[in-house]
């Protein structure tokens, strides 16, 4: 499982990153992270600042969390139709 880093923490090194002084693998081994969670990061803070076209991590959380409602409500929806279904059996006429 990937290692989770506080928000202060991804912004401190985009902001190191994109100052220029040091190069995204300078900027990683200084952190003690690894050059594709830089680059991950740098591009990921690009979008939400508007500078290139993509999903912000706003809309990703969204998606995320609208993903799983509705795998609660297809459950829940799936739960029903067979209580339905048993109470509907058991009611039929032998």
């Amino acid at each position: 499982m990937p290692k989770k880093f506080p928000p202060e923490f991804k912004r401190d090194v985009v902001r190191v990153a994109r100052r220029g002084d040091l190069s995204q693998a300078e900027v990683a081994a200084d952190f003690d992270i690894s050059v594709e969670s830089v680059r991950r990061w740098v591009r990921q803070a690009d979008i939400d600042d508007g500078v290139v076209d993509g999903q912000t991590s706003a809309e990703q959380n969204e998606l995320v969390q609208l993903r799983r409602e509705k795998r609660r409500l297809e459950m829940e929806n799936e739960i029903l139709r067979r209580a339905a279904a048993y109470f509907a059996a058991g009611s039929l006429p032998k």
